[in-house]
């Protein structure tokens, strides 16, 4: 019988967002075959850790007792004697259950994540972040010069999120974006009975759900999972953020209405291992405190 990735959380994830090839990148944007030289010099030498290495880390930890919940793929645009070292490396890391990847020598990978099932795709290219959302996966750019994960909950995987254009469709971001806030507010109170229409991290939300319940019946070695929704909304609007995850049958473990404050510092406190958002400056402030991940989906992104 095949093998399946059927009820597992599936991350596809770029030999860039996993492990620092910012050097090395920057060669492969000169010289190509520089690059691949460069990589076969290197099989040996295991490459430093990347921005989403210890979300990844604490993921398959929830691989407990021979059950496999969580499975991470390499999706590279590598070539495949590149793909060696990021295997090396990763077994270095202590990351030995990454055995599958897909390397594509310079081709677009993104299509890849159809047979995978991927509820999550991180890289560093924001071309194919945009290809995948595109496809309707969840997607985000990872920020390379990110800060650091904490430390802090080593049991714990933490993961926040924006609201509109993230977990939600931006139907809502459009009405601000084209009418102002007074707009945008009566919209959402006229409307607060009626679910926001999915975003595109819905997926992502639901498997992680789905993750967390089983930590909750004691079956993943003690790891668990926290998620917060971390929105510019205030209220009124907030309630009907609060009533579209009711009507999923999903519960978020915290919620920020921070009505338009910077989330950087508020981010820092929850200490998420990721933190996803479509506007480039809730990123570039969150990105200072914590691993973050841009997602170039709803109207702020194409008005652009």
């Amino acid at each position: 019988m095949a093998a399946s990735l059927q009820d597992q959380l599936v991350v596809a994830i770029s030999s860039r967002a996993l492990f620092n090839f910012e050097a090395e990148n920057q060669l492969f944007e000169q010289d190509p075959s520089a690059y691949v030289q460069l990589q076969r010099q290197r099989l040996d030498v295991p490459a430093a850790p990347g921005v989403a290495l210890p979300l990844v880390r604490k993921l398959l930890a929830f691989n407990q007792d021979g059950q496999r919940r969580v499975e991470v793929v390499v999706l590279s645009r590598n070539d495949p004697v590149s793909g060696m070292r990021v295997f090396r490396s990763a077994k270095a890391h202590g990351l030995d259950s990454i055995q599958r990847g897909v390397f594509t020598q310079g081709r677009d990978p993104f299509g890849y994540l159809r047979p995978l099932g991927a509820h999550l795709f991180l890289s560093a290219n924001a071309a194919d972040v945009t290809e995948a959302l595109g496809l309707g996966y969840p997607a985000a750019r990872v920020v390379t010069e990110s800060a650091d994960a904490s430390n802090a909950h080593p049991q714990e995987v933490r993961i926040a999120f924006d609201g509109d254009a993230v977990l939600f469709s931006d139907e809502a971001e459009r009405v601000y974006q084209s009418q102002g806030l007074d707009a945008f507010l009566r919209h959402e109170v006229e409307h607060v009975a009626l679910p926001l229409p999915d975003g595109p991290f819905k997926p992502l939300l639901v498997a992680l759900h789905r993750l967390q319940q089983a930590a909750g019946q004691g079956a993943t070695g003690g790891m668990r999972l926290r998620t917060a929704l971390v929105t510019a909304r205030s209220a009124p609007a907030h309630e009907r953020a609060i009533r579209t995850l009711m009507d999923w049958q999903i519960e978020v473990d915290e919620a920020m209405f921070l009505g338009g404050l910077s989330k950087g510092e508020f981010l820092r406190e929850f200490a998420p291992d990721f933190f996803f958002d479509d506007q480039t400056g809730h990123v570039q402030s969150a990105s200072a405190h914590v691993p973050a991940g841009h997602v170039s989906s709803g109207i702020a992104n194409r008005a652009r």
